[in-house]
């Protein structure tokens, strides 16, 4: 697993949320970003493995990298 930072602008702690309260919370953060800024989204949530990916697709926003612990799972977002 590549533990390397990723450099990013925004932060978004989602820690303790569930479905779809991350993604909802991820949307209008992005909403709030400049095209090409980099946002680390953490979550606690397993279902967002699923959803950021798609959400990611479905708005054609990069996905740059994604990692898990036993207790987080963290997601660099560009935006589109």
């Amino acid at each position: 697993m590549n533990k390397a930072v990723v450099e990013h602008q925004h932060l978004l702690d989602t820690s303790g949320l569930y479905c779809p309260e991350p993604i909802m919370l991820l949307h209008k953060k992005l909403d709030e970003m400049l095209t090409g800024e980099v946002l680390l989204l953490i979550a606690t949530d397993p279902a967002t493995t699923r959803d950021v990916p798609k959400f990611c697709q479905f708005l054609k926003h990069n996905l740059v990298d994604q990692q898990e612990d036993q207790q987080h799972y963290r997601y660099w977002l560009k935006k589109a």
